[in-house]
């Protein structure tokens, strides 16, 4: 029987403005975080029609409950982020074109590629969720706390469920396919894809959206853009564009835990991973613990400030 809890979460999106910035202290990381949005749109709609022909081949019925119980969540999530992609769109009409565009990558993934494979590529990223977020949440004293609350209460809520239902999607591979080496073989498909499709959502953004009120180069993310694009600004005959500055959204974060994150990244690809063995964020434990409670997770940080947690 799944563990798994559905939350029906509002994030209030409609009340006022939602920045772009919604981090004026980490630039870098806000902009990353908006990519996340729209792929997280896209990500989940596959996963929406992905799951019933799943199921009508998952015979095992505590792996269709989870089946059931990990697509639910996901729906929850792709409303809440299509809410927090509304409120962007509403102050810059043309990022609809590039939400279209992340869409339409996924959508020719559901008309065009076999389930085992879509399979895969849900196992082979939600497998990266878990040592990913992890190094996030450790630090959301800088990436999250000092930003809009609403966009870092919506992104805290969605990683600590990713940590939750962070077995659900291998659970339902291994069910249907069950080829440990098939997932690995089209693994670097699948992470091409990914990062084609922030790179959709980042040129998106650096043309719809002025420089002025991202305060960044939304290709920053690209290590290998940061590196071309400072080269190519310091030579007299490259007329390179200015998109805005180019930072690292984890610069200050410790090297180590850096290192530990992506080291985890890579071990979630190889057959035998189990990613229930995997070392959870402290924040995960602690947002449970309030969501139990009754606490407005909805406003993470400036709810603390009216309630004893």
């Amino acid at each position: 029987m799944t563990d798994l809890i559905v939350r029906k979460m509002r994030f209030a999106f409609a009340d006022h403005d939602v920045p772009f910035l919604w981090n004026e202290q980490n630039p870098a990381f806000s902009s990353m975080a908006n990519a996340v949005s729209f792929l997280a749109i896209a990500f989940e709609k596959m996963i929406g029609q992905m799951i019933p022909q799943a199921l009508r081949l998952i015979t095992d019925p505590e792996v269709a409950e989870e089946a059931r119980a990990f697509v639910r969540q996901e729906g929850q999530h792709s409303m809440a982020h299509r809410q927090h992609a509304k409120g962007l769109i509403k102050s810059h009409p043309a990022l609809k074109e590039t939400l279209d565009e992340v869409v339409a990558a996924f959508d020719d993934l559901t008309a065009n590629t076999p389930l085992q494979y879509r399979l895969a590529y849900t196992a082979d990223l939600e497998a990266t969720f878990t040592p990913a977020f992890k190094l996030m949440l450790d630090h959301d004293d800088s990436l999250f706390a000092s930003g809009d609350d609403r966009v870092a209460s919506l992104f805290l809520w969605h990683f600590v469920e990713e940590v939750e239902h962070r077995s659900s999607a291998l659970i339902i591979y291994n069910s249907v396919v069950d080829d440990p080496w098939y997932r690995m073989r089209v693994a670097p498909s699948i992470f091409r894809h990914v990062w084609s499709v922030l790179r959709i959502a980042c040129k998106g953004f650096n043309k719809h959206v002025p420089v002025e009120q991202r305060s960044i180069d939304a290709m920053s993310m690209f290590g290998t853009h940061r590196r071309r694009k400072a080269l190519m600004q310091r030579l007299p005959f490259f007329d390179a564009p200015y998109d805005g500055p180019l930072e690292n959204a984890f610069k200050h974060l410790p090297l180590r835990r850096q290192l530990v994150a992506m080291s985890g990244i890579v071990r979630s690809q190889i057959p035998g991973h189990n990613p229930a063995h995997e070392k959870l964020p402290v924040l995960a434990e602690e947002w449970f613990r309030r969501y139990d409670a009754g606490y407005d997770v909805t406003h993470w940080y400036t709810a603390a400030a009216n309630q004893n947690v």
